[in-house]
Formats: C-alpha cells, structure tokens, sequence
C-alpha cells in the first residue's frame, strides 16, 4: 500500500475527500499547507507518497525514457488504495482525485480509467501518457468524470502547448473537461489558481 496520511476535516463525520498527488521529487510534506489555503472545513484531505524514491523526494515512475512501465504500476497501486479507501467509508463519488505534474499524469490516468465516478479529477501543470490509447480504453464511466486541467503558458518543464494539443483530444473524445491557462512557470499560480480549484472541487459535492 501506498504511504499515506489523512488530515481529517473540521467537520466531523464528513467522507468527502481530496486525494492530492504530488510532483517528481516531492512528498507529502509538499502538501501540507493545501488543507489551510483551501479553506474548505468540510473536506477531509488524503496526502500520498509516490512508491520511488527519487532525490530526497519521491517519483510516480522514471524520469525520461520509457515510463510507461511505471505509470501502469503505480495505477495499480492508486487502484488499490481507492479501492481500500471505498473499504474504509469514503465512496468515490465523495472523492476529488488530484495532482501537480506526474501527479496530475496519474490522475488523469487513474481518473479515467476507474470503474467508479469521482467528485471531480484535477490536474495541474502535467500531462497524458498515451492519450491515443488511453481515449481507446476509458473506463466505461470516464465521460461522466468532471476533469479540471490548469496548465501555465510559461511552464519550462512540461511544454504548454504539448497538455493544450492533449486536451484537445481528450475534448474531442467526448470527455468533461474544463481547460484554464495560467501565465505561470511549473507551479500553482497563488490564489488566482486555487480559487479555480476551489470552485470546481466545491461544485463536485451537491449542497456546499
């Protein structure tokens, strides 16, 4: 299993939850200020490790060359911890599945391909693994998934124009996408883009 904390919600009893993917190299520790910046009491907050190490940090899968090898392992392993967290009383469609760069890779890749409807999906400055096959192998509730994508135009890492062409296709194959361009380098662009988020991670949960 994935290693992993919950940072419980001020609300008690609540089983919604945010699960948040982190980027190459970082962890957990990354997160920790998103429960307090989003400002949502009602949200339970799940932080997870990726499963290699990587620099003090940790990876979704190798950096360079082939990944593919690493994202469908660590697919499996998402799929088995939303699997375990269904388990434990927190229904998918009470989850918002969430990433920054590989992360949001992995969170396209695991959203669309869960049998179960999430809350909302939401990438942040990454992009797809194999669009084309992953658009021929979606799951058979993907297009009912709400997808969030942020990217920034002066991002040096994960080029611009490489996610917009990506989610293009992902449009064009009948998926719920909604698609923000931000003016930032390869981070979260302050409140201008949390206040994004918040409204679509807001807007997943009926009555909030």
């Amino acid at each position: 299993m994935l290693d992993h904390e919950l940072i419980p919600a001020e609300q008690k009893d609540s089983k919604r939850l945010l699960i948040m993917l982190h980027g190459l190299g970082d962890s957990i520790e990354g997160y920790r200020w998103l429960p307090e910046a989003m400002n949502l009491p009602w949200l339970n907050y799940l932080l997870v490790n990726a499963p290699d190490d990587y620099y003090g940090g940790y990876a979704w899968f190798q950096f360079g060359g082939d990944i593919v090898p690493g994202v469908q392992r660590s697919r499996k392993l998402l799929f088995d911890l939303l699997d375990a967290l269904r388990a434990r009383g927190f229904p998918t469609d009470q989850t918002t599945l969430g990433g920054f760069s590989q992360g949001c890779l992995m969170t396209i890749e695991v959203g669309l391909r869960y049998p179960h409807r999430f809350a909302g999906l939401v990438g942040i400055s990454g992009w797809v693994s194999e669009p084309e096959k992953l658009v021929r192998e979606l799951s058979p509730v993907a297009r009912q998934q709400r997808l969030l994508i942020t990217h920034g135009t002066l991002d040096p890492l994960v080029p611009f124009a490489v996610t917009r062409e990506q989610v293009k296709l992902l449009k064009s194959a009948g998926l719920q996408v909604e698609w923000h361009e931000f003016v930032k380098p390869h981070t979260i662009a302050g409140e201008a883009e949390l206040e994004v988020i918040r409204k679509f991670v807001r807007a997943g949960y009926a009555g909030v």
